[in-house]
């Protein structure tokens, strides 16, 4: 049994999300994800506070509460019966809002709000979210609604379109069959929308110069398709764009600590969706990895403890 140290809550977990960044850590893909020795995995889960290390107010004990590990970036995460956490890691978890729910957003719903809202205010602004019925794109769409912005969702297919207007989306661009520069220029009259928020900054440049107005903002949160992207300066140049490059463990605190208030605002005002593709029970942890890096699933996976 885990003891917490100094600034530390012990969290009794009951549901453990797994993000495609956990399955590709598990591979040790990018050597900066590796670590020492055995690493119990994930970094997002809900559970209920049971005891606390000095340094913590008592009454967080009993506490419902949904965590993110940073980026994951320990040797202990949420795929444990209990974990030891700093609280800058923990987060009080609604009533209305499940342990399986509240296992699907730090990850998620963070990197979607560091996304959003790094520079203030977007309400009046006009939001291109690419991938609209991933985890952090669907999580993108309704936090932009809650915010009072217009949105933009790219998705390739109808199961997906029907996922992001459930979410908000004002418009619904499926890319496979249509222009999504010529639907967002159409959408915007012409401008180009206030800020994107980007699954995939290789393989969306291109679209990306073409629907962000001049002086807009790309925040981009990953780069499969194109690892090494070259950027073609004078576009953007001409755009006077700014890129944000937005990786959940270097984000600054601030906006971390900004993310987990406002989204537990958002859960308690009561009209988050949460999309759970499937559950696992803990002895079936690999099954819910093989669904992950499957790619073809629609929601969170979640290993139940």
């Amino acid at each position: 049994m885990p003891e917490p140290q100094h600034g530390e809550l012990r969290v009794r977990i009951h549901a453990s999300g797994v993000n495609p960044a956990d399955a590709n850590r598990r591979r040790g893909e990018k050597k900066w994800q590796r670590l020492p020795g055995a690493v119990i995995p994930h970094c997002d889960g809900a559970g209920i506070v049971d005891a606390v290390g000095t340094g913590v107010p008592e009454d967080w004990i009993g506490r419902r509460v949904w965590t993110n590990i940073a980026g994951g970036y320990r040797q202990n995460g949420t795929a444990a019966q209990y974990v030891c956490l700093p609280l800058d890691n923990i987060a009080r978890l609604p009533d209305n809002t499940g342990f399986s729910e509240g296992a699907c957003l730090g990850v998620p719903a963070m990197t979607a709000h560091c996304c959003l809202f790094s520079d203030g205010s977007i309400a009046g602004q006009d939001v291109l979210v690419t991938g609209g019925a991933g985890a952090v794109g669907n999580y993108a769409i309704q936090l932009a609604k809650w915010a009072g912005a217009r949105v933009i969702a790219t998705v390739s297919s109808d199961a997906k379109a029907l996922v992001a207007r459930q979410a908000g989306a004002d418009l619904i661009v499926n890319y496979r069959n249509d222009d999504t520069i010529e639907a967002v220029k159409d959408f915007t009259g012409g401008i180009g929308v206030d800020r994107a928020v980007d699954v995939d900054f290789g393989g969306n440049l291109e679209t990306l110069l073409g629907t962000v107005r001049t002086g807009g903002v790309i925040a981009t949160y990953a780069s499969r398709g194109n690892e090494t992207p070259g950027v073609p300066a004078y576009p953007a140049m001409m755009l006077s764009l700014t890129a944000k490059f937005v990786l959940l463990p270097t984000v600054s605190d601030a906006l971390r600590s900004r993310a987990k208030s406002d989204i537990v605002r958002w859960l308690e005002a009561g009209h988050a969706i949460h999309r759970i593709a499937q559950e696992f029970p803990l002895d079936q942890i690999a099954d819910c990895h093989a669904l992950v890096e499957g790619k073809t699933k629609i929601g969170c996976a979640i290993v139940t403890v």
